[in-house]
């Protein structure tokens, strides 16, 4: 049984109550906010798109999101342009994802300059420090961009963290054994070389994602989270992508990610200016990122009741407060 803890947390000041008939949003008028202003941000190999919502003048430092993936896109977030009527919320598609340029070019994917879109994305938009939120895949691109550009950095969240391949892959394989042993054999047996039926396959890793990824009490989608979400997702998912750096399982990374491991990072960036979030029933692992907060003297660490890897869709009143009260307190220099 994976551990559980229980959390006194300041977000949960922000829930109101809500029926079982209701879908839940985020607390923020401004939650699912269509675009208020975008731009293509010219970066190596191609144009980023970026949209941000609020006022970049405002008293609070601006945040931008980074997604997950590779190959993702920002859509996930879309509640968060509730924090627009604090400060600037900054989103965008990274290369060949999304709204962004899609020239499918291997060579554009690597990780210095998945970076270097970050830093492209700031200078265009003339903003002198704000906050990095990274969630999965993004949380390596936020350390990395951290580490490089710490002047640039008012606070970094490193969300559903993946910063370590082996430590990814490690904790997934502690995960499935949490499972029911037939799910543990069906993903066995589907990373093999005698693989199953397609159904079994898809059937077991679906067992996986609704355990950890995706949990069956998320919310309904509003009408504006469909409508934002058909307005803004693009070309979508990149597959290839994903494929090229990762892997075509979730279970095993064969792509050029393989051998990623950026821990020695945490030693180099400001703890007390960091903050680790997990989802309770998160893929990425509560031990494992209490080692990594462990790595990074004054780091914090929250976690989001009843989430996993897809909180931010799953607890969005619980994660807003979160981030809402961590970028309020680190937004001082």
């Amino acid at each position: 049984m994976r551990l559980k803890i229980a959390l006194a947390i300041a977000a949960l000041a922000l829930t109101s109550p809500v029926s079982g008939k209701e879908p839940m949003q985020a607390a923020g008028a401004r939650a699912w906010a269509m675009p208020e202003r975008e731009l293509m941000v010219p970066v190596e190999g191609g144009r980023v798109w970026v949209s941000v919502n609020g006022d970049l003048e405002a008293a609070g430092a601006p945040v931008i999101f980074i997604h997950g993936g590779p190959g993702g896109t920002h859509t996930d977030f879309g509640g968060l342009t509730a924090l627009a009527d604090q400060r600037a919320v900054i989103f965008y598609d990274q290369l060949d994802s999304g709204m962004s340029d899609h020239p499918g070019d291997p060579k554009n994917w690597r990780v210095a300059r998945f970076v270097a879109e970050l830093e492209a994305i700031r200078t265009a938009l003339k903003i002198e420090r704000w906050h990095v939120v990274g969630h999965s895949w993004g949380s390596a691109i936020a350390l990395e961009y951290a580490a490089m550009h710490p002047d640039g950095v008012a606070s970094t969240v490193l969300s559903g963290t993946f910063i370590s391949t082996p430590h990814w892959i490690m904790g997934t394989n502690l995960l499935i054994r949490e499972l029911a042993p037939e799910v543990q054999r069906d993903i066995l047996a589907c990373e093999g070389n005698n693989r199953p039926s397609a159904e079994t396959c898809k059937a077991a890793e679906a067992a996986f994602y609704a355990a950890y990824a995706g949990r069956p009490d998320a919310p309904p989608r509003t009408p504006q989270a469909q409508a934002y979400r058909k307005r803004t997702e693009g070309k979508g998912f990149n597959r290839n992508l994903y494929n090229a750096m990762w892997g075509p399982s979730e279970f095993s990374a064969r792509g050029s990610l393989v051998g990623y491991d950026a821990t020695p990072l945490l030693a180099k960036i400001d703890g007390k200016r960091t903050l680790f979030m997990i989802g309770q029933y998160d893929e990425a692992r509560l031990e494992t990122v209490r080692n990594f907060v462990s790595l990074t003297a004054g780091a914090e660490l929250a976690v989001v009741p009843g989430g996993s890897h897809g909180s931010v869709l799953e607890r969005p009143v619980e994660t807003e407060g979160l981030l809402r009260g961590w970028l309020a307190r680190k937004d001082a220099k």
